[in-house]
């Protein structure tokens, strides 16, 4: 049974993706304490990767936003998986994201926020976090965008 963060999503018509299965030797995501920690989580889409790229010549500004946006989603399903219940979330703590950037680009911080704004719609102001976003050379697969997240849990 889903529950209030679930069904949040659901409502904004963004229903939990599956887990993405590793690309390499890690875990989408390990529990240590109270603390969850995601790997990054590239924007793919049943299996496979929305869109190749740099951002700031391939892909827009406007497009990784949203791709930053399901590398949030992805980072949710894969908290979930050791978390077991995503009402669990007592707070996001620290959202880091990558992008793969054209040498010119600078609005990093503009495409990361489309992973803040998700997490702040679905989870209010448990989804407040610190933040990095650092402009790349290359990421996997040639991804124009990765994400990791670290949250708190609550006990129960």
């Amino acid at each position: 049974m889903a529950g209030t963060v679930e069904a949040k999503l659901a409502e904004l018509g963004l229903p939990l993706p599956a887990v993405v299965p590793p690309l390499a030797s890690y875990q989408p995501a390990v529990q240590s304490g109270v603390y969850v920690y995601t790997s990054g989580q590239l924007p793919m889409v049943d299996g496979k990767l929305a869109v190749t790229g740099k951002v700031g010549a391939e892909v827009t500004a406007d497009e990784a936003k949203e791709l930053a946006k399901t590398c949030a989603l992805n980072a949710l399903a894969a908290v979930k998986s050791v978390a077991g219940d995503l009402d669990r979330i007592a707070r996001v703590v620290k959202v880091v994201g990558f992008v793969a950037s054209a040498a010119d680009f600078t609005g990093q911080p503009g495409v990361i926020n489309g992973a803040s704004e998700l997490l702040g719609e679905v989870l209010g102001d448990k989804g407040v976090h610190a933040r990095s976003a650092v402009g790349v050379a290359v990421l996997p697969l040639d991804a124009p965008v990765e994400v990791e997240i670290q949250v708190e849990l609550t006990g129960a």
